[in-house]
């Protein structure tokens, strides 16, 4: 039997790397005699620098940038074809794996180490720049990041709006111009992990705000201050929020398909074409995908949608392995997910499940290797 493990990480506990190290290693316990294919993915989230990286060859290079609470952290950008696409994630300098859950701030969490990176990225002048959303602790519509690159965003005293969405309620002009200048002449790739739009109960602040800390209230306070940034650079000529994926990374999207002229596209997409993942596919007899949480949320441009459709153009089923299952799937079924288990083995607090996840991930895929061999010994 021929099978291919296409997972993403599991966020804040395995990379992909090791999710698919662990499901390779169970499965070969179940069935020594499968050949097994390991092809580690992202979806523009945590993790698709690292794998856009590794397939193409290239180098990560580590720069020391301002994480999405002011303090220090240390984070990657690639570098491709010979330098010239660079690669940079949001995740890697603001992600929600930078901040503690108790510390979690919601209003005032800031993309500018994200404008860092991209400084350190494009100072070696490449012709293309990906950027990597998805994961992100900010609800800022990208504003750090753009007064990072040398945009003004100024409150009617003329000073710098505050880190974080809540500065942008006291928004009152705005300056593009010296970002536009710093990426002039480079093309801008937004690879996304969502089709979600800015604004609304769709949006960036309602969908992904509770998950960063914020509460009921927050959450309208950032969706007001994300509308009032899209209505200020309307009335500049730039279109923040008409278009799916203005609310990625909470709101990086938005800004940087309306502001910077990027082109957006589906990140899982864009990270299965480079990695040859078709090619894999082809000819398989099993596809093993795998996320901390496969829920309705997933058929809106996570991994195990997109490896379910690429899956499903082949007729290769595909079977799904999350920390957590929801319950509606029927999205996911009607593109290509065969079924979905979750692998935490028992009643388990988080923590537990954190610590336990790479042998809960070795059990689960002996089980179904083994599960899989006692059918195709039937046959």
């Amino acid at each position: 039997m021929r099978v291919v493990i296409a997972p993403d990480s599991f966020k804040e506990c395995l990379s992909a790397n090791a999710v698919a190290a662990a499901i390779a290693r169970g499965w070969k316990r179940g069935a020594p005699g499968d050949d097994v294919l390991e092809v580690p993915l992202a979806d523009g989230g945590e993790g698709s620098t690292l794998a856009l990286v590794e397939s193409q060859g290239g180098d990560l290079h580590s720069v020391e940038v301002t994480g999405p609470l002011g303090r220090p952290v240390r984070a990657s950008y690639g570098l491709v074809n010979r330098g010239r696409t660079a690669i940079v994630e949001v995740a890697e300098a603001s992600g929600l794996h930078r901040v503690p859950v108790a510390e979690r701030d919601a209003l005032c969490a800031t993309s500018y180490g994200t404008g860092e990176l991209i400084r350190a990225a494009i100072a070696h002048r490449p012709e293309k720049l990906v950027l990597c959303l998805g994961g992100s602790a900010t609800t800022d519509g990208g504003a750090g990041l753009l007064q990072a690159l040398g945009a003004e965003l100024l409150d009617a005293a003329g000073d710098d709006v505050c880190p974080g969405g809540v500065g942008l309620t006291q928004l009152a002009r705005i300056n593009m111009v010296p970002a536009l200048e710093k990426l002039a002449g480079i093309e801008l790739t937004a690879a996304c992990d969502v089709t979600n739009p800015l604004l609304g109960p769709n949006g960036a602040a309602a969908v992904f705000g509770p998950q960063k800390g914020a509460t009921p209230d927050m959450v309208r306070t950032l969706d007001a201050a994300l509308s009032r940034f899209s209505d200020l650079a309307g009335g500049a000529g730039f279109d923040m929020h008409s278009f799916a994926g203005s609310g990625a990374a909470g709101g990086i999207g938005g800004m940087l398909g309306g502001v910077l002229g990027a082109r957006l596209q589906s990140g899982i997409e864009l990270i299965m074409e480079t990695v040859g993942l078709e090619d894999r596919i082809r000819g398989a007899d099993l596809v093993i995908t795998a996320e901390g949480a496969i829920d309705s949320q997933s058929a809106q441009g996570k991994t195990p949608a997109g490896v379910a459709s690429l899956a499903l153009k082949h007729g290769v089923p595909v079977i799904g392995l999350g920390g957590r299952v929801g319950n509606d799937l029927q999205a996911l079924h009607a593109i290509g997910l065969t079924a979905a288990f979750p692998v935490v083995q028992g009643p388990s607090s988080l923590a537990d499940a954190i610590d336990a996840a790479d042998a809960n991930l070795v059990q689960s895929a002996e089980q179904l290797a083994r599960f899989a061999g006692a059918l195709g010994s039937r046959r």
